[in-house]
Formats: structure tokens, sequence, C-alpha cells
């Protein structure tokens, strides 16, 4: 699945989370594919970074400090968004944290209610002021909650991460019925074992990773611009009867 330069031209595209790891793959493949990019993220430095490397890539790029956790803070930084690019045609909800990986019995309130605020209540915050943007404007458009193999597979010690990322399946959806009639189609994209600074505790325990390696039908992990092509894909206003979908990107390690 590839998209040609150019075929997301005059489109503006908002990803959070968007200075690094998957969210920066998603964000040169929707750049690739020609539509101007909005990141962001909570690490300025990290976002002018992938800003300056967006942008060689020859489309505008806006970025702003946002935390998603927070309703006020998403509010101004869509506007902020809009008002530098003029519109947001997709909006992929990718901003997330890993949380403490404890036992179950030690995980405390505090821990599981911070990793929903970012993971849950920050995609919700982020695609709800998106689709109100969408519905406004009228021209339909694109939302994609981005979740994870753990929403399907069993991953110990990662129950806040893992509950919090099962319920964006949910929300995607939901919205993808209601949103419908507005032209609006609503996904869940759900990356399996891709090689990002947040996963690099893992690969650093040698048998874990030679385990998710040989559970991988392509014996490897995935480099975050093999996101790419698929988010041009979901953010193409051609791709006009596709909603509603849990779209895996794991190499079969989820069917293996």
């Amino acid at each position: 699945m590839t998209h040609a330069s150019g075929a997301l031209k005059g489109l503006v595209a908002l990803i959070t989370g968007g200075n690094g790891g998957i969210g920066l793959g998603i964000a040169r493949g929707l750049a690739s594919a020609g539509a101007d990019i909005a990141i962001w993220g909570t690490n300025e430095a990290k976002n002018q970074r992938a800003a300056t490397q967006l942008a060689s890539l020859g489309v505008r790029v806006h970025a702003e400090r946002c935390d998603v956790s927070d309703e006020d803070d998403v509010e101004r930084a869509f506007g902020a968004t809009v008002t530098s690019l003029g519109k947001v045609d997709s909006v992929f909800a990718n901003a997330g944290i890993s949380g403490a990986a404890v036992r179950f019995t030690e995980l405390s309130l505090a821990e599981w209610n911070h990793v929903h605020s970012i993971n849950l209540t920050g995609a919700f915050l982020t695609l709800r002021a998106g689709a109100r943007h969408l519905v406004d404007r009228g021209e339909g458009g694109a939302l994609v909650a981005v979740s994870s193999i753990t929403a399907i597979k069993g991953a110990p010690r990662q129950e806040a991460y893992a509950s919090s990322k099962t319920a964006l399946l949910a929300l995607a959806r939901t919205l993808a019925v209601e949103l419908a009639r507005h032209r609006i189609r609503v996904n869940a994209l759900l990356p399996g074992w891709t090689d990002t600074d947040m996963l690099k505790p893992s690969r650093e325990q040698a048998t874990f990773e030679r385990n998710t390696i040989s559970r991988t039908p392509v014996r490897r992990w995935a480099d975050p611009d093999e996101l790419g092509p698929i988010a041009a894909h979901l953010a193409d206003p051609t791709i006009t009867f596709h909603t509603g979908d849990t779209v895996v990107v794991d190499g079969g390690y989820t069917i293996f």
C-alpha cells in the first residue's frame, strides 16, 4: 500500500505525539504523500527537530506544544493549528505513554489514572476537537485512533496501557457509525512491535526481543516509517468506504 507523492496535496493532517516514534513515522508518511502537517507534543525541542525534518519534505509544518490530557490546552492547540494551516482534514490521535510495568497487584490508582488521562482521555479530547471542526466544515475527513496490539493480545504488567488502548477500539467504532453521515471516516490503527524510544527498554532485554521476533512471521520489529503508507491510506479522501475498521500492522504477530 503506497501513496505517490502529492496524493494528499492540499490536505492538512494533525498527529499528536508526532515528534517521535510511531507518530513521526506517520507524519513522514503523510508529508511524503503531500499533506501539510501539524504535530503536537509536550517536548518543544523534539517538536522543533521533527518540524525541521518534516519541512525538508517540502510541506508546511506547524508544531504546537500541547498536553492532550488538558481540555483547555487541546482546544487552544487546535485553534492555533487551524489559524496556522487554515484547516485540518485528518486527525491521528497518537499521543500515549506506556506507564509503569508493575504487577497488577501493585498498580496504583494514580498510575492507572495517569495512563488513561493521556492514552484515552487525550484521544477523546483530540478526536472531539477534530470531529467538531470537520462537522462544521462539512467536507468530510478522517479520524484515526492509534491503538496497539495490546488491545487484542494479553500484555502482563500493562493493564493500564492495554485497557486504554482497547477502549480506543470502541471509541473509533462508535464514532464511525455516528459520523458517517458527515462523510467522516473513523478507523483504529494497531501497530505491532515497533522500534521506538518508548520500547527501547524492551529491546534491550535480549530474551524479550528474541521472543517477540520469533512470534512475528516477518522475523523483525517494525520501523516507524512502515506505518506511514498505512496512515496515508487512512487519510486519503478518495478511500470513501473504509470506516469503522481495526487496521493491524504487526508483521503477522497477532495471527501467528
